[in-house]
């Protein structure tokens, strides 16, 4: 299975879910994706300056930086493709309407939305809101 690329069906059937977890986002000049794979990372990027990891906030405790911000995690449930277009912009703009920060992890099935902890509950409403305006156009 591809996934879904039309905007309209996207939109209309991601229903997103909050992750009751708190996580946090680390970098790691000196530790690898081997290394950093005991602290369960839901995400992992190798960048030039050093190793991003998604941690959960109690496992960031364990190295020392649950103090960093915490994020909550919404997927949006729909499968998107890879190639799907305007997923993340639409999502990304309803957000930044409420003036809410999205970090966007796009895996091979869904869509991850990362909001700071304390606005995730908004951010669910704002984007249950989003799937439903859709869902009428659909």
């Amino acid at each position: 299975m591809t996934g879904e690329t039309d905007l309209k069906t996207l939109l209309s059937h991601m229903r997103p879910m909050l992750d009751p977890v708190p996580y946090v986002f680390c970098t790691f000049a000196t530790k690898g994706p081997v290394e950093l794979s005991e602290y369960e990372p839901v995400g992992l990027f190798q960048e030039t300056e050093g190793t991003t990891a998604i941690l959960p906030a109690e496992r960031a405790r364990e190295l020392g930086l649950a103090d960093a911000e915490w994020f909550r995690r919404i997927t949006l449930t729909v499968h998107s493709s890879l190639e799907a277009v305007g997923l993340t912009a639409a999502v990304s703009a309803a957000l930044a309407r409420e003036g809410i920060p999205a970090n966007v992890v796009a895996a091979y099935f869904h869509d991850h939305v990362f909001v700071p902890e304390e606005k995730a509950e908004t951010a669910l409403r704002v984007l249950r809101s989003l799937c439903e305006e859709n869902a009428d156009l659909a």
